[in-house]
């Protein structure tokens, strides 16, 4: 797993989740910092799309930057001119691969599916691009189909092969399997493509690579279709701390790319997101808290600071005296314990009113109204 590679395409199919849009001035700054932190390859948009989508893969590729840019094209020579068009010197090549989709794509002409494979990759080697070939709804189509197109296009030229949980379906015991499996049969690398209906893109994602996969498709916050996509920072993180796999990337910027991808997708992420939630390091019980005062491993698989956040103590109903003392004390209020306990009340009353934790000011508030001198009341 040390040689994993990340393929993000938040500016893709993060980009197609419903209701997303991203201008080409986001699509730029989102672009241009994740080159800054080391992602390697970025999977631009769909040039085929023209207008401002176009204008801003064309633009990326103007930048100058390190990453490999790459371009999602259906079987369709048009699709790999727009590519061409668009300045891009790689293009993924996606093609329907179970039953249902190659019934609604292609009528259920399997051999159909074949000769647009063939014409367009051909096309676009012609024209020296690098060639990724992707399968989509790789997870529901039949083992054996699956295998005769991933082996044609490794024989036809393609440097990759995208294996593609469309829908999300698999777990991480299935992933392995058929990841393995296909693994095996072929000579180029398999990347894995996963989504998150049931809540397991980024566990899949993981299993794939432990089953051989190499490169592997992320969004960052896991922004995607439907329930969206394994997310970039969970990926980068877990390889880090639960494989001992450091891939290179400046993770000091996982919490700004998060925030610069909720700005324009205009949508927030629940507190409690993996990695980048607001309250990933927030921390009000009175164990934990403790806990994570005297010892922040305690209760932290590893640093805020590494991915460019901060610690946050917080009082509401679940705290206890010695967070409530060691937040007063930083204000230069100083309490024996009984006036810590009457805060204490006081702070879990508030919170069940307010129902949530209090602001600093609120908690202030609630000191016995003497006149504070020296820092002791």
């Amino acid at each position: 797993m040390d040689k994993t590679y990340i393929n993000d395409t938040t500016l893709r199919d993060g980009e197609q989740a419903a209701g997303i849009v991203f201008t080409p001035e986001e699509k730029i700054s989102l672009a241009s910092l994740m080159d800054l932190m080391g992602i390697p390859e970025l999977e631009v948009g769909i040039p085929a799309m023209g207008g401002s989508e176009a204008e801003a893969i064309t633009a990326i590729t103007q930048l100058g930057l390190k990453a490999d840019l790459l371009g999602w094209n259906r079987a369709v020579r048009s699709d790999v001119e727009a590519s061409l068009t668009c300045g891009l010197k790689r293009v993924h090549i996606s093609v329907p691969v179970s039953e249902v989709q190659i019934q609604t794509k292609f009528k259920g002409d399997r051999f159909l599916v074949f000769a647009c494979l063939e014409n367009t990759l051909k096309f676009a080697l012609d024209n020296g691009l690098f060639v990724s070939v992707g399968a989509e709804d790789s997870s529901r189509a039949s083992e054996e189909f699956l295998l005769e197109i991933a082996s044609a296009a490794q024989e036809w030229g393609a440097s990759r092969f995208r294996f593609c949980d469309t829908v999300g379906i698999l777990n991480p015991v299935t992933t392995t399997q058929k990841v393995g499996n296909l693994v095996k049969e072929l000579s180029i690398p398999v990347e894995i493509h996963t989504h998150n209906d049931f809540g397991l893109a980024t566990a899949n994602a993981l299993a794939g690579l432990q089953a051989g996969a190499t490169s592997v498709n992320t969004t960052v916050n896991g922004l995607g279709e439907r329930a969206g996509n394994a997310a970039l920072e969970e990926i980068i993180m877990s390889l880090k701390y639960l494989y001992q796999v450091d891939l290179g990337v400046n993770t000091c910027y996982l919490r700004e790319l998060s925030q610069l991808v909720i700005a324009a997708s205009g949508h927030t992420l629940p507190p409690w997101k993996a990695i980048v939630g607001d309250n990933a390091f927030a921390h009000e019980s009175g164990i934990h808290a403790h806990g994570v005062l005297e010892n922040p491993q305690t209760y932290e698989p590893f640093s805020p600071e590494e991915i460019g956040w901060q610690r946050q103590l917080v009082v509401g109903k679940h705290s206890g005296r010695h967070l409530v003392a060691n937040l007063l004390k930083q204000h230069g209020i100083t309490l024996d314990p009984e006036e810590a306990q009457f805060v204490l009340d006081a702070v879990r009353s508030l919170s069940v009113q307010m129902k949530r934790s209090l602001t600093v000011d609120e908690l202030l508030n609630l000191v016995p109204n003497r006149r504070i001198s020296h820092g002791i009341i």
